[in-house]
């Protein structure tokens, strides 16, 4: 059935709507001519529109003959208005796979309301256009169910977040676009100011500082479903232009924005069909890079990582043992399955690992008929095989692949081995699975810039064990803060803020800034601070790419109705274009 009234346009059904109950009533149909078919003097047309489509029957005894001549030259995507009576196909011709397929509509009136040069591309779903394509003609890829479907459930997606929200007492509210630059881990979109020669706003990468003073302000629970801006590089789950819900909540801990996440989304899970169990698992960060490589870890399937530096510490394999020896660590999975490939296809997989940070990639190969085969086994004695054996439950038909490294290296070269050979051996990850990660660290060390930078963001509270750590051992430092992983992807991340100045100040100033640097880029918060700032906290999530997960789609683009490609551009509207010289002048710009 239809999801909206039928009180204030041209038809008077929708194409998706009728059944046998609506036999023998005169109806208006309006959409686009989706087939066509002349079958010995009637004419057929699947009308459809974006609830469906109906079969419609042109019979030339039943309408005029210029009404019928209008139905013999129809091209595909024409716009029809059809008057007719519902009537039902005989059992022989009734069409099980359509939802109206027991009716159809015979003609008494064919208006075209326009017509259509040929379409690029078929308005089919599972067309093999390449996107590019698809892209440039976004109107028309949109008419594609699968495509409606996708906009739909964002839809539905969206109001239930606002309704879970309002009921529970927040406000929304809409925070500026046009922003000061601050550092916020990706590169700003700028804006040049014409009334102020020389400066610029910055396109906001998040709302992160004015929900916090929205909470200084006393609005206590806001959210909105904010438009984002990161001029970073993309690729299927990133665009430069995004949509995320943000929330922000005063007077709370790290278990109140918790809880209150797991309600929401356990309602609009609800609200699109989805089943889950909550409360949900919390993971910490610490176990998610130890037990999978990474912090949003898909737990739909095992495949895990194994520790074995214990074991091969003091062996013969001098990779291995130099390793362990040198403060690194050795890991492995246990890819079962994969026993049997040839060593060509073994040894392709060390591409995947070098680029992740490996200088080499170590295996072994347990073929189902009992064999083992592997370059490194003459390396270890037979009570560290045996050992080796045990800790990863080794069978015949598994394939053991091994990194060694530092722990950041070893985790991520293994991360990118598991999903891929996830895939490879199409091992099943149905439904979908919902976590925490808790716990991240406040910090980590830029190896490029050589300084430290936040794990999450500057405005994280530090956890309060670990306060006296800032300045000497940042790197102990944990923070209040969690990540919704959903499926293996970030779905969210929020961290409870730090409302003390000198708290933020000292963190800051950890990070590099100089107290001018501060003063400049964050004054107007530190103020804030000062005056009577509530304990807050909150999250935001990726809308995009939530709609994405829950369509099963591969990426955001095809859960955003005008997209960017992975170079920043619109093929449709042809932007980023060039200006002209009076623009530039305007702003006292000039291109090199």
């Amino acid at each position: 059935m239809t999801d909206f009234t039928n009180e204030y346009c041209m038809h008077t059904a929708t194409c998706g709507e009728l059944r046998k109950e609506d036999v023998g009533t005169e109806v208006v149909l309006t959409g686009w001519a989706w087939h066509n078919r002349d079958h010995g003097g009637l004419i057929f047309i699947d009308l459809r529109d974006r609830a469906g489509y109906t079969q419609v029957v042109v019979d030339p005894d039943c309408v005029s003959a210029d009404d019928f001549a209008k139905a013999e030259h129809l091209g595909r995507e024409y716009v029809l208005k059809i008057v007719g009576t519902v009537r039902e196909r005989g059992a022989d011709a009734a069409n099980p796979n359509m939802a109206t397929g027991d009716i159809e509509v015979l003609a008494s009136s064919v208006e075209v309301l326009n017509t259509s040069v040929t379409p690029p591309f078929s308005i089919e779903d599972g067309i093999e256009t390449d996107e590019t394509t698809r892209m440039k003609w976004r109107y028309l890829d949109l008419r594609r169910p699968e495509m409606f479907e996708a906009i739909h459930l964002r839809h539905k997606v969206a109001q239930a977040m606002r309704t879970a929200l309002n009921e529970r007492g927040f406000l929304e509210v809409e925070t500026p676009i046009l922003a000061n630059s601050t550092p916020e881990g990706a590169r700003d979109y700028i804006v040049p100011s014409r009334p102020n020669p020389g400066r610029f706003y910055a396109l906001p990468q998040s709302p992160q500082q004015f929900k916090q003073m929205l909470m200084v302000g006393g609005i206590e629970r806001y959210y909105q479903i904010a438009r984002c801006f990161r001029d970073e590089d993309l690729r299927a789950d990133r665009q430069p232009e995004f949509t995320q819900v943000d929330i922000e909540m005063s007077f709370v801990e790290e278990d109140d924005v918790l809880k209150l996440m797991e309600d929401v989304m356990a309602e609009v899970l609800s609200a699109v069909g989805v089943e889950h169990q909550f409360p949900l698992e919390r993971m910490p960060y610490a176990e998610a890079m130890d037990r999978f490589g990474n912090d949003r870890p898909d737990t739909r399937f095992g495949m895990e990582l194994v520790n074995v530096t214990d074991i091969v510490k003091d062996s013969g394999f001098k990779v291995f043992s130099s390793v362990a020896q040198s403060g690194g660590i050795v890991k492995a999975i246990n890819a079962k399955g994969a026993g049997d490939w040839s060593r060509g296809e073994v040894e392709k997989l060390a591409d995947i690992a070098a680029e992740n940070g490996a200088k080499g990639m170590a295996w072994i190969a347990f073929t189902s008929d009992g064999n083992e085969k592997s370059p490194i086994i003459k390396f270890f004695s037979d009570e560290e095989f045996a050992a080796l054996k045990e800790a990863l439950a080794v069978e015949p038909g598994d394939l053991v692949l091994f990194a060694a490294d530092k722990p950041e290296v070893a985790n991520a070269v293994l991360s990118a081995l598991r999903l891929h050979m996830a895939d490879a051996l199409n091992i099943p990850r149905e439904g979908h699975k919902l976590l925490w990660v808790v716990n991240f660290p406040m910090f980590k060390y830029d190896e490029d810039e050589k300084k430290y930078a936040a794990e999450h963001h500057p405005f994280t509270q530090i956890r309060y064990e670990d306060v006296d750590k800032i300045e000497d051992a940042p790197l102990e430092c944990g923070s209040y803060s969690y990540d919704l992983v959903m499926d293996g992807f970030e779905a969210g991340g929020g961290t409870i803020r730090i409302h003390n100045a000198d708290m933020q100040r000292r963190v800051l100033r950890r990070l590099g800034l100089t107290d001018e640097e501060i003063d400049e880029k964050f004054g107007h918060l530190i103020h804030a601070l000062e005056l009577g700032a509530p304990p807050h906290g909150g999250i935001a999530l990726g809308l995009d790419r939530l709609v994405m997960l829950l369509a099963n789609k591969k990426s955001i683009r095809d859960v955003i109705a005008f997209p960017k490609t992975s170079s920043a551009s619109d093929p449709m509207t042809g932007a980023p274009s060039s200006v002209t010289a009076r623009q530039l002048k305007e702003v006292n710009l000039r291109t090199l």
